[in-house]
C-alpha cells in the first residue's frame, strides 16, 4: 500500500487516498446501502415514507451514485458524475416540497458518512492498513459529504426561490405531496390546492414517462393534469380516469414520448399507481412487456403480481417443479413446456402438439411422462394452481427453470 500524503483542503479531489483503496471499498456499496437505509430510517422516522413510496428507487440510486462517485473519485481522481449532482439536488427539492429544513437532511448525509467510516475502520482491520491511511480516509469523507450538501443546498435553494404565485411551482408541490404515499397531509394539500386553483380529486390515474421526458408538450395537457418533468423518473397525475377524451389529450401531450398509464385508484393510493406503472416501464426494458407508445397497467396485471417477488416466484417453482429434478437438461425443458402448455390451456393432446409444433403422439408420451412423475399432484387444484403460477412466471422471464 503506498504511503498517504496529508489531506486536501475542501473542495480538492480526492488523490491523497490510494487508489488501490477503491479496489476494497467497492465490494462494500450494497451492504453499505442497506445499513445505511436501516439506520437513517431509524434515526429519522420522518423519511420513512420516502423509503417506501414510489420515489424509493430514485432515492436508493442517490445513495448508490452518491456512495459509487466517491470511490470512483478515489480510482480517478477529478472524475465528475452528472447524475449524482441532478439526483442530490433533487433529494433538496424533496426537503423543500414537504417543508422541512435542510438541517434533517445533512443530519442523514453525517449518519451516512458514519456508517461509513465505521465500515472503513473494519476494512482496514482486516487489511492491517495503517491508521494514517483511516484518517485520511475520514477526512475525505466529510469533505464529499459537505459537497454533497451543497448539491442538495441548490435543489432547495431553487425550490424556495420560486416565488408564492408560481402555480406551476404550487402544482409541482401538490404533486410531490400526492404521491410520496399515505398518510396525506390534509391541511398542507387543502391549502395548497386553494392557491393553486386545483381541487382534490376522488381517483386519479398516474401516468410514468420514460426520461428524458423532453419532447412532452405540456401546453397540450389538461389544466388539471398535474406534472413533473425535472424528475429523474418524470410522471403525471391525471385527476379520474382515462375516458377516450383523456387519452386523446395525453397522445397529443406526450407527442411520442414512451409512458406507462397506471391504473385508476382513491386519490390515498396514487403511489400505488405510480409504483405499478414503473414497474411495468421497467418489464419493458428487460423485454418481458412488449413496447409500444403507450402500455396500460390493466393489461398486465397478472404479469405484474407473477414477478412482483422474482426470488419468491423461483423458491415456488423450484418445489412444485422438484419432481423433475432428477431429469437431464433439454429432457427436462421439454416437460417442462409441455406441462406448462397443458395446464395453462386445458387443451387435448391434438391442440397442445399444434401450439408446441410436435406431434400429438409425442405430448400423449409426455403427458404420460409426467404423470409418472408427479402422481396425483395434478389433480389437485391447489398444487395445479401454484404450478402453472410458477411456470408463466418462469415463461415470462424465458427460462425453464429458476435460477
Amino acid at each position: 500500500m503506498p504511503s498517504v500524503a496529508q489531506s486536501p483542503e475542501l473542495g480538492e479531489p480526492l488523490d491523497p487516498l490510494p487508489r488501490e483503496f477503491a479496489a476494497l471499498m467497492r465490494p462494500e456499496i450494497p451492504g453499505l446501502i442497506k445499513e445505511i437505509g436501516v439506520e437513517i430510517e431509524r434515526a429519522y422516522p420522518v423519511y420513512a415514507h420516502l423509503f417506501r413510496g414510489p420515489h424509493s428507487d430514485a432515492i436508493r440510486q442517490g445513495v448508490e451514485q452518491a456512495l459509487a462517485a466517491f470511490v470512483d473519485r478515489v480510482d480517478h481522481p477529478g472524475t465528475k458524475s452528472a447524475l449524482r449532482d441532478e439526483l442530490l439536488r433533487q433529494f433538496g427539492r424533496v426537503e423543500a416540497y414537504e417543508g422541512r429544513d435542510l438541517d434533517t437532511l445533512q443530519g442523514a448525509y453525517r449518519l451516512g458518512a458514519r456508517i461509513a467510516l465505521r465500515r472503513a475502520k473494519s476494512i482496514g482491520r482486516t487489511y492491517n492498513l495503517s491508521p494514517t491511511l483511516i484518517l485520511a480516509f475520514a477526512d475525505a469523507l466529510f469533505a464529499y459529504v459537505d459537497e454533497l450538501e451543497a448539491l442538495s443546498r441548490e435543489g432547495y435553494l431553487a425550490v424556495q426561490s420560486r416565488a408564492v404565485c408560481d402555480v406551476a411551482a404550487l402544482r409541482r408541490k401538490l404533486l410531490h405531496l400526492v404521491v410520496a404515499g399515505p398518510p396525506l397531509p390534509r391541511a398542507t394539500i387543502a391549502e395548497l390546492c386553494q392557491e393553486a386553483s386545483w381541487q382534490l380529486p376522488a381517483e386519479c390515474t398516474l401516468v410514468a414517462l420514460r426520461p428524458p421526458a423532453t419532447g412532452v408538450l405540456q401546453s397540450r395537457l389538461d389544466r388539471d393534469v398535474l406534472a413533473d418533468l425535472s424528475l429523474p423518473h418524470p410522471h403525471l397525475l391525471v385527476p379520474g380516469a382515462l375516458t377516450a377524451e383523456r387519452r386523446a389529450m395525453l397522445d397529443s401531450a406526450l407527442a411520442g414520448t414512451p409512458a406507462v398509464l397506471g391504473l385508476t385508484v382513491p386519490t390515498a393510493q396514487a403511489a400505488h399507481s405510480l409504483r405499478w406503472a414503473r414497474r411495468v416501464l421497467r418489464l419493458i426494458d428487460e423485454g418481458i412487456v412488449p413496447d409500444a407508445a403507450a402500455v396500460a397497467c390493466e393489461d398486465h396485471l397478472t404479469t405484474l403480481w407473477l414477478l412482483s417477488d422474482p426470488a419468491l416466484t423461483d423458491q415456488l417453482a423450484r418445489r412444485e417443479l422438484a419432481p423433475l429434478d432428477g431429469l437431464s437438461g433439454t429432457r427436462r425443458e421439454r416437460l417442462v413446456e409441455t406441462l406448462r402448455v397443458h395446464v395453462s390451456t386445458r387443451a387435448p393432446a391434438e391442440q397442445v402438439g399444434e401450439l408446441l409444433g410436435v406431434h400429438a403422439q409425442t405430448v400423449r408420451y409426455r403427458l404420460r411422462n409426467l404423470d409418472n412423475h408427479f402422481g396425483d399432484r395434478l389433480l389437485d387444484p391447489d398444487r395445479r394452481f401454484a404450478l402453472e403460477a410458477a411456470l408463466r412466471a418462469l415463461h415470462l422471464h424465458g427460462r425453464k427453470h429458476p435460477d
